[in-house]
């Protein structure tokens, strides 16, 4: 099957080993998102590369297709999905949308970082 033609439904939602949650606060924002979008079948990618202050940089995308090695996880109809590769850098993650007096963003509460910058998309593993 080409990768452009799976579907993101017929798949498995979660990893059995590692997972990935999403907060309500984020789930809300998303589907406002979507919403404005006109396509609540969006999900928002996650993906970790090398780079930023710390050594790793988290990256955001909207997504309509999934790869062979996607993981997507759900709540409330509203989905994420992040590749095999960075899902082992982000396990026990909660993706969380925080709106305060310093602004508004989409941030990632990740367990296995243990130091990350002031920008909050950067991180690093020890």
């Amino acid at each position: 099957m080409d990768e452009a033609t799976i579907d993101p439904f017929a798949i498995e939602t979660e990893s059995k080993d590692r997972v990935m949650t999403l907060s309500d606060a984020a789930v809300a924002r998303l589907r406002t998102i979507f919403s404005q979008e006109g396509d609540l079948s969006l999900m928002l990618r996650i993906t970790v590369s090398g780079g930023g202050c710390s050594g790793f940089q988290y990256g955001f995308d909207f997504e309509k297709k999934i790869q062979q090695d996607d993981h997507i996880f759900e709540k409330d109809g509203i989905r994420i999905v992040t590749d095999d590769s960075s899902l082992d850098l982000l396990d026990g993650s909660e993706l969380h949308f925080s709106d305060d007096l310093i602004g508004a963003a989409f941030q990632v509460r990740n367990p296995n970082a243990t130091a990350s910058c002031g920008c909050g998309t950067s991180f690093a593993i020890s």
